[in-house]
């Protein structure tokens, strides 16, 4: 009998997701499958702008349901260290929620905040980079 009632408790329990083990250390070294979505000066909105490299990156990741993807926010040096920090976390959450609206599982998702004072390929762009890279990892 505590059996029984133990197959129902757990069959009532709802489902939680596995989380997906990957990390983007290193990402920014992938040369394939990246996509640039750009931003306005001081701002974290998707425009227009980004329908092509947001469509192009959820078409690959639908034909590729192994794959996941890390999005690196970047902010160029939009303010002080810690605002520019905070934006360009700020841009990374909105191509994830993006991403996420459009279908892409949330798990699949690694949104990253990258400071032009630590990269010296952001640092070095003209104008400011103001974009968030989305690297579509290779399968495992």
């Amino acid at each position: 009998m505590i059996r029984l009632v133990l197959a129902f408790a757990l069959l009532a329990a709802p489902a939680t997701a596995q989380i997906r083990p990957f990390n983007c250390v290193g990402a920014e070294q992938v040369e394939d499958d990246v996509f640039s979505v750009p931003f306005a000066r001081g701002n974290a909105r998707v425009t227009d702008a980004a329908r092509t490299p947001l469509a192009a990156a959820e078409e690959l990741l639908r034909q590729n349901p192994s794959r996941v993807a890390c999005l690196l926010g970047h902010a160029g040096q939009e303010g002080g260290a810690t605002t520019s920090i905070r934006l360009a976390a700020e841009r990374a959450r909105a191509v994830a929620l993006a991403l996420s609206s459009r279908g892409i599982e949330r798990d699949r998702l690694r949104a990253e905040a990258r400071s032009a004072q630590f990269s010296p390929r952001v640092r070095a762009a003209e104008p400011p980079s103001r974009t968030v890279t989305i690297v579509v990892l290779p399968a495992p």
